[in-house]
């Protein structure tokens, strides 16, 4: 049995598919049973589990050969890091008392770093609890998500500026799309390699990388609307992502996260593990999301 926590994300989605597909038995792990209705559609078994308790966590192990674990940062909460932290911690007690023969954990680029990168430090607590596990350990490092440029979709259709947080504009980073991490995490789920001494790092970063002007122009190219990257000042930050109905501490994390892109510090970890490469696109990534944006208008090129 294969557990996919975060199954009805993006990533875990993906996933779950991928080990149906080569015909394992998947169960998806949610939150709420309507989560669970598109995949048991296709033959997963549905489990709840709240994150925050370890016997839940434990129930919906039992019996695994495999677990896929993915922490998510809360965002509604005061104090987010707190509240991953104490997610990290009963999951961590749960494979500890019952440990798979198996355990990938999804985590960050940067994960390497105990301090100073916002919400990154939190993986790198994840990566550090999971040490204790008596399970093969993989850590599987992606780098940031084509799909949070979904966050600032509407704004830029709106007003054609697309705001960055990435400063300069023509700086490249690296970013991968959501699918791709999912079937690399099946894969490695599925690699008969025996079980190492140390944790396997792997990351995996899209083919090329990319910078927010790239992204204002792929925009151009998909809608046949006129959009320009700004880059945020600094000190406007804290303000924007409150708008954005973000909490202090979270914002916080946020600000640092960015702080350490731009100084250059999210990255590959250097010698460390291997390296993966994803095959979708940022622009396949875009013209996925843009249908569902309201009022955009995708133009046939």
């Amino acid at each position: 049995m294969y557990v996919i926590f975060g199954a009805a994300g993006n990533v875990g989605r993906a996933s779950a598919a991928a080990l149906r597909r080569a015909g394992r038995e998947v169960r998806a792990v949610v939150r709420d049973p309507a989560q669970g209705e598109s995949l048991a559609a296709i033959g997963c078994e549905i489990a709840l589990a709240d994150l925050n308790d370890a016997d839940s966590v434990a129930r919906a192990i039992n019996g695994a050969h495999a677990v896929q674990l993915l922490c998510p940062v809360p965002r509604v909460h005061d104090d987010p890091a707190a509240a991953m932290r104490r997610m990290i911690d009963a999951s961590v007690t749960a494979l500890r008392a019952a440990a798979p023969p198996r355990v990938l954990a999804l985590s960050d680029y940067g994960a390497e770093h105990a301090h100073g990168t916002g919400i990154t430090t939190l993986f790198h607590y994840l990566e550090t609890q999971l040490r204790t596990v008596d399970s093969s350990l993989t850590f599987l490092r992606a780098a940031e998500h084509m799909h949070n440029w979904a966050r600032v979709l509407p704004a830029a259709l709106e007003h054609g500026v697309l705001p960055s947080l990435h400063h300069p504009l023509d700086k490249l980073f690296p970013t991968v799309a959501a699918q791709d991490v999912g079937e690399l995490a099946a894969g490695l789920l599925l690699d008969a390699a025996p079980s190492r001494a140390a944790p396997h790092v792997v990351s995996i970063e899209g083919d090329k990388r990319v910078s927010p002007l790239e992204v204002a122009r792929t925009l151009e190219e998909l809608t046949g609307r006129p959009v320009a990257a700004r880059a945020i000042p600094r000190d406007e930050w804290h303000a924007m992502l409150g708008r954005a109905g973000l909490g202090e501490q979270h914002a916080r994390l946020i600000v640092d996260l960015y702080d350490a892109h731009n100084a250059g510090r999210i990255d590959v970890e250097a010698n460390v593990g291997e390296r993966r490469f994803g095959a979708t696109t940022l622009r396949q990534v875009l013209a996925a999301l843009l249908p569902h944006m309201a009022g955009a208008k995708t133009a046939a090129r």
